[in-house]
């Protein structure tokens, strides 16, 4: 096929048209090469996401915690709290931390 057939065909005359050059070109720089480019937007779009899932899961961490304050508002609570998470003590008094075997963790000696 000669160049002369080439340039009879229809596909030919319509993909060398300047104006769907022009357009073609616009296209492929709006897809990839932009600022804006939509490549960006799909990056954009996985962080969006990824976030939501951190602030959803921030707002249950949110919601235990407010209601571990208001137990603790409580005088007893505070009380209990402080004696099982920090080991705190009145004066005069006394703890023992008692641990289990199966709580112990312990070297395979083979």
């Amino acid at each position: 096929m000669a160049f002369k057939d080439l340039k009879k065909n229809k596909w030919f005359k319509i993909m060398t048209n300047m104006y769907v050059l022009v357009l073609s070109v616009f296209v492929v720089w709006m897809l990839f090469f932009d600022t804006n480019s939509l490549l960006i937007h799909l990056e954009l779009r996985k962080e969006i996401k990824k976030l939501e899932k951190t602030q959803d899961f921030l707002k249950e961490e949110i919601a235990k915690d407010k209601i571990i304050i208001e137990k603790l508002s409580d005088e007893g609570e505070l009380e209990r709290f402080a004696r099982e998470e920090y080991f705190l003590k009145k004066k005069n008094e006394e703890i023992y931390l008692i641990e289990y075997e199966d709580s112990l963790k312990q070297k395979d000696h083979d």
